[in-house]
């Protein structure tokens, strides 16, 4: 399925590069426009002064990490789609994501498709 996105903005949140290269590629074909951000508190500043329309973010991350800057996100951006993108996939992981504030969970590796998909529940609105 191909898929327009050119005029959405995606935060992806994300300390290590091979992980943010891995996901802009993916988000490529979309047209989307994105901006990487390395930290917690990096994420939070980008989503207060940028028009952001979803953040993908990294749970393990310096400073701040992922649940905290998504609980301060949260306070400013209510409605701002969150979807938690984690190595740590333990039940208790997605639940602790969900209990901050994100909108959803995706564990790595991450499959295009799925992100893809889950994406368009937030995007495609």
């Amino acid at each position: 399925m191909i898929r327009n996105w050119e005029n959405k903005v995606v935060v992806i949140a994300e300390d290590e590069q091979i992980n943010y290269l891995f996901l802009k590629a993916v988000l490529k074909p979309t047209r989307t426009k994105v901006i990487w951000t390395k930290t917690g508190q990096e994420t939070i500043d980008i989503c207060n002064t940028e028009k952001v329309d979803i953040v993908l973010m990294d749970i393990k991350m310096p400073d701040l990490n992922g649940l905290e800057a998504t609980i301060e996100i949260k306070k400013v951006f209510p409605d701002l789609p969150i979807i938690a993108q984690t190595a740590y996939a333990m039940e208790e992981d997605e639940e602790a994501s969900i209990n901050a504030g994100c909108n959803d969970y995706i564990a790595k590796p991450i499959r295009p498709e799925k992100l893809l998909n889950m994406m368009s529940k937030y995007i495609d609105i």
